[in-house]
Protein backbone atom coordinates (compact mmCIF):
# COMPACT_ATOMS: atom_id res chain seq x y z
CA UNK A 1 0.00 0.00 0.00
CA UNK A 2 1.26 3.47 -0.85
CA UNK A 3 1.69 5.74 2.14
CA UNK A 4 0.93 9.50 2.00
CA UNK A 5 4.66 10.18 2.27
CA UNK A 6 5.44 7.91 -0.71
CA UNK A 7 2.70 9.46 -2.85
CA UNK A 8 3.76 13.04 -2.13
CA UNK A 9 4.57 14.89 -5.34
CA UNK A 10 6.35 18.26 -5.12
CA UNK A 11 5.00 19.27 -8.53
CA UNK A 12 1.42 18.47 -7.51
CA UNK A 13 1.83 20.31 -4.20
CA UNK A 14 3.17 23.43 -5.93
CA UNK A 15 0.36 23.38 -8.48
CA UNK A 16 -2.21 23.02 -5.68
CA UNK A 17 -0.63 26.00 -3.89
CA UNK A 18 -0.65 28.19 -7.00
CA UNK A 19 -4.24 27.29 -7.82
CA UNK A 20 -5.48 28.04 -4.30
CA UNK A 21 -3.66 31.39 -4.19
CA UNK A 22 -4.57 32.56 -7.69
CA UNK A 23 -8.22 31.77 -7.01
CA UNK A 24 -8.24 34.74 -4.63
CA UNK A 25 -5.32 36.89 -5.86
CA UNK A 26 -5.67 38.03 -9.47
CA UNK A 27 -3.03 39.66 -11.63
CA UNK A 28 -0.03 39.09 -9.32
CA UNK A 29 1.49 35.91 -10.74
CA UNK A 30 5.11 37.11 -10.53
CA UNK A 31 4.68 38.32 -6.94
CA UNK A 32 3.07 34.98 -6.02
CA UNK A 33 5.96 32.99 -7.49
CA UNK A 34 8.60 35.19 -5.83
CA UNK A 35 6.83 34.82 -2.49
CA UNK A 36 6.54 31.04 -2.91
CA UNK A 37 10.22 30.83 -3.90
CA UNK A 38 11.23 32.56 -0.68
CA UNK A 39 8.94 30.28 1.32
CA UNK A 40 10.49 27.15 -0.24
CA UNK A 41 13.98 28.57 0.37
CA UNK A 42 13.19 29.18 4.08
CA UNK A 43 13.62 32.94 3.75
CA UNK A 44 11.83 36.09 4.88
CA UNK A 45 9.98 38.33 2.44
CA UNK A 46 9.51 42.08 2.10
CA UNK A 47 6.45 43.03 0.05
CA UNK A 48 6.42 46.58 -1.24
CA UNK A 49 3.58 48.34 -3.01
CA UNK A 50 1.15 51.21 -2.78
CA UNK A 51 -1.95 50.77 -0.59
CA UNK A 52 -4.74 48.72 -2.08
CA UNK A 53 -2.83 46.20 -4.24
CA UNK A 54 -3.64 43.20 -1.96
CA UNK A 55 -0.30 42.85 -0.14
CA UNK A 56 -1.93 41.90 3.17
CA UNK A 57 -4.48 39.66 1.51
CA UNK A 58 -1.73 37.86 -0.41
CA UNK A 59 0.08 36.91 2.80
CA UNK A 60 -3.13 35.75 4.49
CA UNK A 61 -4.05 33.61 1.50
CA UNK A 62 -0.56 32.05 1.25
CA UNK A 63 -0.53 31.19 4.96
CA UNK A 64 -4.01 29.70 4.68
CA UNK A 65 -3.04 27.66 1.60
CA UNK A 66 -0.05 26.19 3.48
CA UNK A 67 -2.09 25.16 6.53
CA UNK A 68 0.35 26.73 9.00
CA UNK A 69 -0.02 28.88 12.11
CA UNK A 70 -0.58 32.47 11.07
CA UNK A 71 0.15 35.60 13.10
CA UNK A 72 -0.26 39.27 12.32
CA UNK A 73 1.24 42.44 13.78
CA UNK A 74 -0.04 45.81 12.64
CA UNK A 75 2.95 48.14 12.89
CA UNK A 76 2.16 51.62 14.17
CA UNK A 77 4.32 54.51 15.43
CA UNK A 78 3.52 53.66 19.08
CA UNK A 79 4.20 49.91 18.83
CA UNK A 80 6.75 48.72 21.43
CA UNK A 81 9.18 45.76 21.13
CA UNK A 82 7.38 43.90 23.93
CA UNK A 83 4.17 44.11 21.92
CA UNK A 84 5.90 41.89 19.35
CA UNK A 85 7.99 39.44 21.35
CA UNK A 86 5.85 39.04 24.46
CA UNK A 87 6.44 39.84 28.13
CA UNK A 88 7.07 38.19 31.49
CA UNK A 89 4.16 38.66 33.90
CA UNK A 90 3.93 37.96 37.62
CA UNK A 91 1.76 35.00 38.51
CA UNK A 92 -0.55 35.55 41.43
CA UNK A 93 -0.25 32.10 42.99
CA UNK A 94 3.46 31.57 43.63
CA UNK A 95 4.92 35.00 42.81
CA UNK A 96 6.94 33.68 39.86
CA UNK A 97 7.26 35.33 36.48
CA UNK A 98 5.65 33.60 33.52
CA UNK A 99 6.42 34.34 29.88
CA UNK A 100 3.44 35.19 27.74
CA UNK A 101 4.40 34.95 24.06
CA UNK A 102 3.51 37.75 21.68
CA UNK A 103 2.14 37.45 18.14
CA UNK A 104 5.69 36.79 16.89
CA UNK A 105 5.19 33.11 17.76
CA UNK A 106 3.73 31.84 14.48
CA UNK A 107 4.83 29.86 11.43
CA UNK A 108 4.12 32.72 9.01
CA UNK A 109 4.09 36.16 10.60
CA UNK A 110 2.58 39.08 8.72
CA UNK A 111 4.40 42.26 9.78
CA UNK A 112 1.90 44.64 8.22
CA UNK A 113 3.17 48.08 7.20
CA UNK A 114 6.47 47.44 8.94
CA UNK A 115 7.85 50.83 7.90
CA UNK A 116 5.19 52.68 9.91
CA UNK A 117 7.02 51.82 13.14
CA UNK A 118 10.27 53.48 14.27
CA UNK A 119 13.61 51.71 14.00
CA UNK A 120 13.68 50.55 17.64
CA UNK A 121 10.56 48.48 17.14
CA UNK A 122 11.63 47.23 13.72
CA UNK A 123 14.88 46.06 15.32
CA UNK A 124 12.94 43.78 17.67
CA UNK A 125 12.53 41.46 14.70
CA UNK A 126 16.27 41.18 13.94
CA UNK A 127 17.12 38.34 16.33
CA UNK A 128 13.94 36.49 15.41
CA UNK A 129 14.62 36.73 11.68
CA UNK A 130 18.26 35.71 11.95
CA UNK A 131 18.18 33.05 14.67
CA UNK A 132 14.49 32.04 14.86
CA UNK A 133 14.41 32.82 18.55
CA UNK A 134 13.78 35.75 20.86
CA UNK A 135 15.39 36.68 24.16
CA UNK A 136 13.14 38.16 26.83
CA UNK A 137 14.50 38.95 30.31
CA UNK A 138 17.61 36.90 29.56
CA UNK A 139 15.69 33.77 28.52
CA UNK A 140 15.68 32.47 24.97
CA UNK A 141 12.46 31.26 23.39
CA UNK A 142 12.49 29.17 20.20
CA UNK A 143 10.21 30.19 17.34
CA UNK A 144 10.37 26.91 15.40
CA UNK A 145 11.95 26.05 12.07
CA UNK A 146 8.91 27.09 10.04
CA UNK A 147 9.07 30.67 11.34
CA UNK A 148 8.91 33.09 8.40
CA UNK A 149 8.38 36.84 8.40
CA UNK A 150 6.46 38.35 5.51
CA UNK A 151 6.54 42.11 5.96
CA UNK A 152 4.59 44.63 3.91
CA UNK A 153 5.56 48.23 3.40
CA UNK A 154 4.43 51.25 1.46
CA UNK A 155 7.08 53.07 -0.57
CA UNK A 156 9.07 55.50 1.57
CA UNK A 157 7.92 58.49 -0.41
CA UNK A 158 4.49 58.11 1.15
CA UNK A 159 3.78 60.18 4.25
CA UNK A 160 4.12 58.58 7.69
CA UNK A 161 6.74 55.93 6.88
CA UNK A 162 10.25 55.21 8.20
CA UNK A 163 13.01 53.64 6.06
CA UNK A 164 14.08 50.18 7.26
CA UNK A 165 17.64 49.90 8.65
CA UNK A 166 20.14 48.34 6.25
CA UNK A 167 20.86 45.52 8.72
CA UNK A 168 17.21 44.54 8.74
CA UNK A 169 16.78 44.84 4.98
CA UNK A 170 19.62 42.35 4.56
CA UNK A 171 17.68 39.78 6.63
CA UNK A 172 14.98 39.56 3.97
CA UNK A 173 15.75 36.88 1.42
CA UNK A 174 13.72 38.66 -1.26
CA UNK A 175 11.99 41.97 -1.84
CA UNK A 176 8.82 41.51 -3.88
CA UNK A 177 7.25 44.47 -5.62
CA UNK A 178 3.47 44.27 -5.87
CA UNK A 179 2.18 46.55 -8.60
CA UNK A 180 -1.15 47.30 -10.18
CA UNK A 181 -2.82 44.37 -12.00
CA UNK A 182 -3.25 44.36 -15.75
CA UNK A 183 -6.51 45.74 -17.11
CA UNK A 184 -7.97 42.30 -17.85
CA UNK A 185 -7.10 41.02 -14.34
CA UNK A 186 -8.60 44.09 -12.70
CA UNK A 187 -11.77 43.65 -14.71
CA UNK A 188 -11.99 39.98 -13.70
CA UNK A 189 -11.55 41.01 -10.06
CA UNK A 190 -14.37 43.55 -10.34
CA UNK A 191 -16.64 40.97 -12.00
CA UNK A 192 -15.93 38.54 -9.15
CA UNK A 193 -16.86 41.21 -6.60
CA UNK A 194 -20.02 41.99 -8.56
CA UNK A 195 -21.01 38.32 -8.20
CA UNK A 196 -20.52 38.60 -4.43
CA UNK A 197 -17.19 36.76 -4.33
CA UNK A 198 -15.20 38.89 -1.89
CA UNK A 199 -11.81 37.31 -0.99
CA UNK A 200 -11.50 39.62 2.02
CA UNK A 201 -14.32 37.71 3.70
CA UNK A 202 -12.87 34.26 3.06
CA UNK A 203 -11.66 32.28 6.06
CA UNK A 204 -7.99 31.29 6.12
CA UNK A 205 -8.93 27.60 6.24
CA UNK A 206 -11.13 27.92 3.16
CA UNK A 207 -8.24 27.61 0.73
CA UNK A 208 -5.94 25.04 2.39
CA UNK A 209 -3.97 23.34 -0.38
CA UNK A 210 -1.16 21.51 1.44
CA UNK A 211 -0.39 20.60 5.03
CA UNK A 212 2.38 22.07 7.15
CA UNK A 213 4.21 18.74 6.87
CA UNK A 214 4.01 18.90 3.08
CA UNK A 215 5.48 22.40 3.20
CA UNK A 216 8.39 20.91 5.18
CA UNK A 217 8.77 18.24 2.49
CA UNK A 218 8.78 20.88 -0.26
CA UNK A 219 11.51 22.77 1.55
CA UNK A 220 13.59 19.62 1.93
CA UNK A 221 13.17 18.89 -1.80
CA UNK A 222 14.26 22.45 -2.60
CA UNK A 223 17.41 21.99 -0.52
CA UNK A 224 18.22 18.92 -2.65
CA UNK A 225 17.95 20.70 -6.02
CA UNK A 226 21.22 20.31 -7.96
CA UNK A 227 23.22 23.36 -8.94
CA UNK A 228 26.17 22.90 -11.28
CA UNK A 229 29.56 24.51 -10.55
CA UNK A 230 29.32 26.77 -13.62
CA UNK A 231 25.95 28.11 -12.43
CA UNK A 232 27.40 28.72 -8.96
CA UNK A 233 30.25 30.63 -10.62
CA UNK A 234 27.67 32.63 -12.61
CA UNK A 235 25.88 33.64 -9.40
CA UNK A 236 29.20 34.78 -7.91
CA UNK A 237 30.03 36.75 -11.07
CA UNK A 238 26.67 38.55 -11.08
CA UNK A 239 27.00 39.55 -7.43
CA UNK A 240 30.60 40.67 -7.82
CA UNK A 241 29.65 42.74 -10.87
CA UNK A 242 27.30 44.81 -8.70
CA UNK A 243 30.24 45.78 -6.47
CA UNK A 244 32.21 47.06 -9.45
CA UNK A 245 29.35 48.92 -11.13
CA UNK A 246 29.83 52.73 -10.95
CA UNK A 247 26.05 53.15 -10.97
CA UNK A 248 25.90 51.66 -7.47
CA UNK A 249 27.19 53.24 -4.28
CA UNK A 250 26.87 49.87 -2.54
CA UNK A 251 26.95 46.47 -4.22
CA UNK A 252 25.67 43.13 -3.02
CA UNK A 253 27.32 41.29 -0.11
CA UNK A 254 28.35 37.62 0.20
CA UNK A 255 25.06 37.07 2.03
CA UNK A 256 23.37 38.22 -1.18
CA UNK A 257 25.25 35.51 -3.11
CA UNK A 258 23.86 32.86 -0.77
CA UNK A 259 20.39 34.37 -1.05
CA UNK A 260 20.50 34.27 -4.86
CA UNK A 261 21.66 30.65 -4.79
CA UNK A 262 18.83 29.64 -2.44
CA UNK A 263 16.19 31.50 -4.45
CA UNK A 264 17.49 30.00 -7.71
CA UNK A 265 17.02 26.51 -6.29
CA UNK A 266 13.46 27.41 -5.33
CA UNK A 267 12.88 28.84 -8.82
CA UNK A 268 13.92 25.50 -10.32
CA UNK A 269 11.53 23.70 -7.97
CA UNK A 270 8.67 26.01 -9.02
CA UNK A 271 9.51 25.22 -12.65
CA UNK A 272 9.29 21.47 -11.97
CA UNK A 273 13.02 20.78 -12.28
CA UNK A 274 15.58 19.29 -9.88
CA UNK A 275 18.44 21.37 -11.29
CA UNK A 276 19.14 25.10 -11.60
CA UNK A 277 19.58 26.86 -14.94
CA UNK A 278 21.04 30.32 -15.63
CA UNK A 279 17.50 31.48 -16.46
CA UNK A 280 16.46 30.69 -12.88
CA UNK A 281 19.23 32.99 -11.68
CA UNK A 282 18.30 35.75 -14.12
CA UNK A 283 14.60 35.54 -13.39
CA UNK A 284 14.90 35.84 -9.62
CA UNK A 285 18.01 38.04 -9.31
CA UNK A 286 15.97 41.26 -8.98
CA UNK A 287 13.92 39.88 -6.08
CA UNK A 288 17.02 38.59 -4.27
CA UNK A 289 19.27 41.62 -4.83
CA UNK A 290 17.24 44.82 -5.34
CA UNK A 291 16.94 45.68 -1.62
CA UNK A 292 20.65 45.08 -0.94
CA UNK A 293 21.91 47.67 -3.42
CA UNK A 294 22.23 51.45 -3.09
CA UNK A 295 22.17 53.62 -6.20
CA UNK A 296 24.77 56.30 -6.76
CA UNK A 297 23.35 59.77 -6.00
CA UNK A 298 23.44 60.75 -9.67
CA UNK A 299 21.22 57.87 -10.81
CA UNK A 300 18.92 58.30 -7.84
CA UNK A 301 18.28 61.90 -8.87
CA UNK A 302 17.60 60.77 -12.45
CA UNK A 303 14.86 58.43 -11.24
CA UNK A 304 16.69 55.20 -12.13
CA UNK A 305 16.13 52.09 -10.01
CA UNK A 306 18.26 49.19 -8.80
CA UNK A 307 16.24 46.96 -11.13
CA UNK A 308 17.51 49.03 -14.07
CA UNK A 309 21.10 48.52 -12.96
CA UNK A 310 20.57 44.79 -12.35
CA UNK A 311 19.11 44.38 -15.83
CA UNK A 312 22.27 45.92 -17.28
CA UNK A 313 24.48 43.70 -15.10
CA UNK A 314 22.65 40.55 -16.23
CA UNK A 315 23.12 41.58 -19.86
CA UNK A 316 26.81 42.22 -19.31
CA UNK A 317 27.80 39.11 -17.33
CA UNK A 318 28.08 36.08 -19.63
CA UNK A 319 25.88 33.15 -18.62
CA UNK A 320 27.01 29.54 -18.91
CA UNK A 321 25.61 27.51 -21.82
Amino acid sequence: MTTPEQSFSPADAIEALRTAIRRRIMGQDLAIDELLAALLARGHVLLEGVPGVAKTLLVRVVAGACGVRFGRIQFTPDLMPADITGTSVLRGGDGRFEFRPGPLFADILLADEINRAPAKTQAALLEAMQEKQVTVDGTRHDLGQRFTVVATQNPVEFEGTYPLPEAQLDRFLVKVRVGYPAAADELAMLQAHARGDDPERAMLTDGVAISAEQLDALRAATDAVTIAPDVVAYIAAVVRATREDPALALGASPRASVALLRVSRAAAMLAGRNFVTPDDVKGFAPAALRHRLILSPELDVEGRTTDDVLAAVLLRVPAPV
